[in-house]
């Protein structure tokens, strides 16, 4: 069965930075195994940013425009994941939602439409803007909706702030989420492997 890792968190979050970290993690120093890592980008717009970066990775990168996959383009998610299992047979999908997605939505979406793969959420937090957007209502709110579901928290750019602030950000994501283990990471200095090898841990059953 296929695993797919829906990788959500705000824009600016660093979610890009992330995911070049976890495929080089996924696919090591085995070129064999590259065909097997399929990174699924959503582009709200028309020109994708982060492809040219993410495909020195040596992973197959594909990219959806003009929506968000947890709404107007669902279905063409969807008919994407199956045109990725039929075409490569992947080990590991992972997704990058778009800044504004649910990723408990598009969870749900694959788990009914596509019985051939396993899907789980890493959600990122951004340690130095985490506090300032808690004090808007709306984006609260749109945090609850984004880390819940999650099997694990990545607080990025968690070098940037004090341990005071790591421990605030820590108890306020457990107002959202009470069961998913937080890690602290620096995304942009390199996330170790035991990091990965504890999320994944969590992640896949």
């Amino acid at each position: 069965m296929t695993k797919l890792l829906i990788i959500g968190g705000f824009l600016g979050s660093g979610k890009t930075s992330v995911i070049l970290q976890l495929a080089k993690y996924l696919v090591g120093d085995k070129p064999a195994s590259q065909s097997q890592v399929i990174i699924l980008e959503n582009e709200i717009g028309s020109i994708s940013i982060d492809d040219r970066t993410l495909s020195n990775t040596g992973c197959n990168v594909e990219t959806m425009f003009s929506g968000c996959v947890c709404c107007t383009m669902a279905g063409e998610l969807v008919m994407n994941v199956h045109a990725l299992l039929s075409r490569y047979s992947p080990e590991w999908i992972i997704l990058e939602t778009t800044g504004m997605a649910y990723p408990n939505n598009v969870k749900k979406t694959l788990e009914e439409s596509v019985p051939e793969i396993s899907c789980s959420i890493t959600c990122l937090v951004d340690a130095k803007r985490w506090q300032r957007m808690q004090h808007v209502e709306q984006l609260a709110e749109f945090s609850r909706e984004q880390l819940e579901g999650a099997s694990a928290v990545l607080v990025n750019k968690s070098d940037l702030v004090t341990e005071d602030i790591l421990q605030a950000v820590d108890a306020s994501i457990r107002n959202y989420n009470t069961d998913a283990p937080i890690f602290h990471v620096s995304a942009v200095k390199g996330i170790p492997e035991q990091i990965w090898n504890q999320v994944f841990s969590k992640e896949v059953s």
